[in-house]
């Protein structure tokens, strides 16, 4: 395993150097999903609730949290973000509606904190929309998938 890099050699916090790298293009995908109630699920996946579009307003949300990635992890670059795509797919046997987001950018370091930043971001709206009747949803397997790119190379999660 690698060393952490965030760290010094004398064990400080300290945000890493990227101006020797090279500026490659660069890809990340992360999911993860939110479990509700059936008629919960029924109302968000119909639009018949009283807020409006749920997933249209999560997706808006997702896509202006990558954009603040930076000032909310603090060792983490801004970035110039090339491309965010957030997609859902219902699953209506089992309650829930996984939320996958990707990212791109052509930068000196990756984008796997701006994809999972808006996937949070984009779950959590979804939460905040539909707490009035369900509070009892669960966001769940928040995880990166996948990145392209960058010194590494490719990187794809386990099944």
């Amino acid at each position: 395993m690698s060393e952490l890099t965030h760290f010094n050699a004398a064990g400080e916090a300290h945000m890493v150097d990227v101006g020797d790298k090279d500026t490659t293009h660069r890809i990340a995908v992360a999911a993860g999903l939110i479990r509700m109630l059936p008629e919960t699920h029924a109302m968000v996946t119909a639009g018949t609730h009283k807020k409006g579009d749920v997933l249209g307003i999560a997706r808006v949300a997702g896509i202006m949290a990558a954009k603040r990635t930076s000032d909310l992890i603090p060792l983490c670059h801004p970035i110039g973000l090339t491309r965010v795509a957030v997609s859902f797919d219902t699953d209506a046997e089992a309650c829930a509606i996984e939320c996958r987001v990707t990212t791109e950018t052509r930068s000196q370091t990756g984008v796997e904190m701006e994809a999972l930043v808006a996937l949070q971001a984009t779950l959590a709206t979804i939460y905040d929309m539909c707490k009035a009747v369900d509070r009892g949803m669960v966001i769940d397997a928040v995880r990166v998938l996948e990145k392209h790119g960058g010194k590494s190379g490719s990187w794809t999660a386990p099944e």
